[in-house]
């Protein structure tokens, strides 16, 4: 009886526990989100007489709101170490990041890991899931610029055509610094049989971990963000001009990370709003290479791709195996680091949301009185 009492006092708490977090994230999306879109309303005249500091105040605001949502794990005990390169020190040059994808947790996962990174999560644009357009946060990225692709055989040629106009039109309009993409196409669980399936068929490698990645965006976004050389790689010599008026140097880095949960249990965005599952530490790993290793021609770049992710197997059935990632060449082992957020400034941060809200609402409200 007493262990029966114990069991439904901890699932009343969970219970609680899950209702006052969705709450206050409902509100915290109604007046953030809103806000954000009357700011940068009322800053439109901005837009045409100084287009740069636009986006600008806009990246800021961007990088607020995602750490809205890396408080939304931080503050249930969602936490990230790092391992590998350290990214910071080019984080303010130009770069493509590949990331493994599990579940939906991978993108709130990336969007914590990135706020220390410099100038990174207000310049750069992503690459996801049409169906994320849906969403209450789609809005936010639509007008941030990020790119929203269609999946399937049936979109896919349209869809890159529709990538390299999305990348000419606004990645450099907007001073974008970093994008991110998930190669694979997809979530790991959804895609593991038909990747292992086409493995066999071509006789390349059987992946548990990842899936082999697709091709066509990658191609794309190193053809348009990288002037090609004559022995099929990318350059990384100066380009055209930004809207900031300094010339840019293009693409100079791809960003390999590599994504990992505690018992190969991806965390998907329910948990992180509901907060039901305990603190838990997922492990990101960095490795850079330079964009001149890179080739963009199909067969090379596909090889070069496939590698990649092979290596990503190999890292995570070493960190399934052994709870920490295996040591570079020439190391005994790997060094990490704890990703820290400052709670003062994730409080300030939610506190000016819920001042902008109410702000906003004060101001509607006076002008519907004046009107009506």
């Amino acid at each position: 009886m007493a262990e029966l009492m114990d069991s439904a006092r901890k699932l009343g708490w969970v219970l609680l526990n899950c209702t006052v977090r969705f709450i206050f994230m409902f509100i915290n999306n109604f007046v953030a989100i809103p806000s954000y879109c009357l700011y940068l309303i009322l800053l439109q005249p901005l837009r045409i007489w100084d287009s740069p500091t636009f986006w600008h105040i806009e990246g800021i605001m961007f990088k607020w709101m995602l750490a809205m949502v890396s408080s939304w794990g931080w503050a249930a005990g969602y936490t990230v170490t790092e391992w590998g390169d350290d990214v910071r020190p080019f984080s303010e040059d130009e770069a493509m990041v590949i990331v493994n994808h599990q579940a939906t947790g991978d993108v709130c996962t990336l969007m914590m890991c990135l706020q220390d990174k410099g100038t990174v999560v207000r310049k750069m644009m992503w690459l996801m899931d049409h169906v994320f357009k849906y969403t209450n946060f789609g809005l936010v990225s639509l007008i941030h610029g990020d790119f929203f692709i269609k999946q399937g055989k049936t979109h896919r040629d349209k869809q890159l055509i529709y990538l390299k106009d999305h990348l000419d039109r606004y990645y450099q309009s907007r001073d974008r610094k970093w994008i991110v993409l998930f190669p694979e196409g997809g979530f790991l669980r959804k895609r593991r049989e038909t990747s292992q399936a086409f493995a066999k068929k071509n006789s390349l490698p059987h992946l548990t971990h990842v899936t082999l990645p697709r091709l066509g965006a990658t191609q794309v976004i190193l053809r348009t963000l990288g002037a090609q050389q004559e022995n099929g790689s990318v350059s990384s010599e100066s380009g055209p001009p930004s809207q900031s008026g300094y010339k840019r140097k293009g693409l100079q880095w791809v960003v390999d990370v590599t994504i990992a949960y505690p018992q190969a249990r991806p965390m998907d965005i329910q948990t992180w709003i509901f907060g039901y599952r305990p603190p838990t530490v997922t492990h990101v790993h960095y490795r850079v290479y330079p964009i001149k290793e890179v080739p963009v021609d199909t067969a090379p770049l596909t090889d070069w791709l496939y590698q990649r992710f092979v290596e990503k197997e190999d890292l995570l059935t070493h960190f399934y195996a052994t709870g920490s990632f295996p040591p570079a060449k020439g190391q005994k082992e790997m060094p990490s680091r704890a990703m820290t957020l400052d709670p003062v400034w994730l409080c300030f941060i939610q506190s000016l949301a819920f001042a902008s809200g109410y702000m906003w609402y004060r101001v509607l409200q006076y002008a519907y009185c004046c009107v009506f």
